[in-house]
């Protein structure tokens, strides 16, 4: 029970002692950023307040010289220290400490006991579609405090798409006037302000995590036709695309009117138009002064509706715009076949674990070009898609239903062959929204299979620890079930997993 800690440690081992007793007598010390952290985790998880002052026996401090993001956790009867190397890595000490706080017959411990600890990689992120449908900011600020505490340090923010333009721009007003207020199935639509926009930053910098907002191009730009129909083509009406509207409803796309349905791939930009280059620099000019973080994403994805050389040149041009910001592109695996990227661009893997369609040899490009790639295979991590049991919520083509442990049983340097591991960038795991409305949804389809990609982000590689196996991942998920639930998140209890009850 003492290892109910995930993602798992690089190294964890008890010691045999006694545990550390905690009570509304303990004295928390150090850091304050940190202690702020841990009072609030321990309110929610005790109900405990422990106090702060002179002789701490919990002390979390900062001492510089490790790896980027680690710690050491020791715990005795005598005391808890938490060390990190650098903020992020003491933020991360007190997210393993607030998981190993359990009840006893004599009250709140936490066991004796060892950690050190470092992630496997450096980008470790959960997407959130606010696209298909919106969701506020007190839902996002709340997504990116459960992304934090399992570990993850990005929030990938999928901001337009067919159905919707979600970011207020000052150059380009006439996005949120009049491209915003509609989302998949008629339901009602909205955006973020620049201050919305900033709060989110903010919101996630205080939890060591960057954004990465995303604006799709040149397809899923439907949205964009309604505010500049100068930029748009006409959609291209495939079987497919009505097969999609007969299984799921809406009408189909018609250039000038909303799009409230859930196909992919009939919309484009004007590829040979200087005016969609002069709308491209305009938006990523204007996104890149309210983004800190590294990356800005085009994109790039199922562009069906515009032809191969076309979307090549295209994603060439964009990818550039970026860079000449100072920005690191990030773009879908498709992006890969276009010759004239940026260098380093970022590309990120969305095809299944078991590669088809050479969705591969597009991904490999991005290395050969100087780029790394982020892992999201569909069929493992994709966390819209349906629980095999549970709620009717999700969608199913991504070889689902998506259980728990399909989630967990992949490996990120066993997806695309002929890749080093310095080549794979992170892990992120997406939400996409189609069916997902509330705060509550996302909760039950994320949890606990964010907490699986979280793993595969963070922990050492499949089998290069005692702790890296499904059997041990579904007892430390297992027994998160009580923290889970006084934090507010509403998890789906899948019968795979053996939850502890208090």
């Amino acid at each position: 029970m003492f290892a109910a800690v995930v993602p798992a440690p690089a190294s964890l081992a008890p010691t045999g002692g006694s545990p550390f007793r905690l009570s509304a007598a303990t004295v928390f010390g150090g850091d304050p950023d940190a202690v702020a952290a841990l009072t609030a985790l321990v309110a929610a998880r005790t109900g405990l307040q422990p106090a702060a002052g002179a002789a701490p026996a919990v002390r979390l401090v900062v001492e510089r010289g490790g790896a980027p993001e680690s710690y050491r956790l020791t715990a005795d009867e005598a005391s808890v220290v938490v060390t990190g190397a650098d903020a992020a890595g003491l933020f991360y000490g007190v997210q393993t400490l607030g998981q190993l706080i359990r009840p006893s017959d004599e009250g709140w411990i936490v066991p004796a006991v060892e950690i050190e600890d470092a992630p496997r990689f450096r980008y470790r992120g959960a997407m959130l579609d606010v696209a298909r449908h919106f969701h506020s900011v007190d839902t996002v600020k709340g997504y990116i405090d459960r992304a934090a505490g399992l570990k993850l340090n990005v929030l990938h923010l999928h901001l337009s798409d067919d159905q919707g333009w979600r970011i207020e721009l000052h150059s380009r007003p006439e996005l949120t006037r009049r491209a915003s207020g509609t989302a998949v199935g008629g339901d009602e639509g909205g955006h973020f302000t620049k201050d919305d926009y900033r709060a989110i930053v903010e919101h996630a910098a205080a939890r060591h995590m960057i954004v990465v907002p995303e604006i799709d191009m040149p397809g899923h730009t439907h949205a964009v036709g309604l505010a500049y129909p100068e930029l748009v083509e006409e959609p291209v009406l495939s079987d497919h695309i009505r097969e999609i509207a007969n299984e799921y409803g809406g009408e189909l796309p018609r250039n000038g009117m909303p799009y409230d349905g859930m196909a992919v791939g009939f919309s484009s930009l004007r590829i040979h138009d200087e005016a969609t280059y002069d709308f491209v620099a305009d938006v990523f000019g204007e996104l890149a002064g309210m983004t800190p973080g590294p990356y800005l994403h085009l994109g790039g994805d199922e562009a069906l509706g515009t032809p191969d050389e076309d979307f090549a040149l295209f994603v060439a041009r964009a990818s550039e715009i970026i860079a000449d910001l100072g920005k690191i592109p990030i773009a879908w695996h498709e992006a890969g076949s276009a010759a004239g990227l940026a260098d380093s661009t970022i590309g990120q893997y969305w095809g299944f674990v078991r590669p088809t369609e050479g969705m591969d040899d597009k991904a490999r490009a991005f290395v050969r070009n100087g780029g790394q790639l982020i892992l999201s295979p569909a069929d493992a991590i994709y966390l819209d898609m349906k629980y095999p049991s549970g709620p009717e919520l999700g969608l199913v083509w991504a070889n689902g239903p998506t259980s728990v442990r399909r989630a967990y049983e992949w490996e990120p340097s066993g997806v695309v062959d002929g890749i080093d591991e310095s080549d794979i960038l992170g892990v992120e795991a997406p939400m996409w929204t189609e069916t997902i409305r509330t705060a509550d949804e996302l909760d039950t389809m994320a949890f606990p299979r964010l907490a699986a990609a979280a793993e595969a982000a963070w922990s050492p590689a499949t089998g290069g620890s005692a702790l890296r196996t499904w059997e041990s991942f579904r007892e430390r998920v297992g027994a998160l079930g009580p923290l889970w639930t006084r934090l507010g998140i509403r998890f789906h209890p899948a019968d795979e997993i053996p939850w502890t009850v208090e």
